[in-house]
């Protein structure tokens, strides 16, 4: 009997499970765009369920770096992401430190550091110069026929970016603040250098 009331105490003290159940927080937005933190269900508020902000990136996600930027598209999303992060150790992870001395790296993270801290208005690709007619120079040459006629229409190749120009203001006003990365492919990855 006596193990009866003991057991029977013991389950007393267990928390029921509508309690473990009102202990949960849920981060909703409510009609005004604001972000309530509740108990109870958001829909109980006239609110939407809201995820905390996640910015989804391919390569430096955190601590682990699931990859390289292989593609521009990703190397500017990393740089973007970086910026609005104002994180110069994201935006570090993507500069090829190769033959780099202590002193000059330090001066390159200064550098750095000053780019991620100016709000990012816009992300450019820079081309190489072109003649002055402004038509790029087609890869290849034409393949002509007997009659001196192309056999195989070939139109000027697009050259390829060699460097993103980061397009920020400086300290809250709208002056312009402009910083050139040059792009440089290695190990089949796209970097930044400067």
């Amino acid at each position: 009997m006596k193990a009866f009331v003991l057991l029977l105490l013991c389950a007393l003290c267990l928390p029921s499970p509508a309690l473990a159940q009102a202990q949960r927080v849920n981060r909703c937005t409510n009609a005004q765009g604001q972000t309530v933190f509740t108990d109870r269900s958001c829909d109980a508020l006239g609110a939407t369920a809201r995820m905390p902000a996640h910015t989804p990136t391919v390569g430096n996600t955190g601590i682990y770096r699931a990859g390289c930027a292989r593609r521009l598209s990703e190397l500017t999303g990393q740089i973007r992401d970086a910026v609005s992060l104002q994180d110069v150790n994201r935006l570090s992870s993507i500069y090829l430190w190769n033959d780099v001395s202590n002193a000059t790296a330090n001066h390159i993270i200064g550098r750095l550091e000053s780019v991620v801290q100016r709000p990012l208005v816009d992300i450019a690709p820079v081309y190489p110069a072109s003649d002055e007619t402004g038509v790029v120079a087609p890869a290849t040459a034409p393949v002509l026929g007997g009659d001196g006629q192309p056999l195989v229409e070939v139109t000027p190749r697009r050259p390829r970016p060699v460097g993103l120009r980061l397009e920020q203001t400086l300290g809250g006003t709208a002056t312009p603040a402009r910083t050139v990365f040059a792009l440089r492919r290695q190990y089949g990855c796209f970097w930044i250098t400067l």
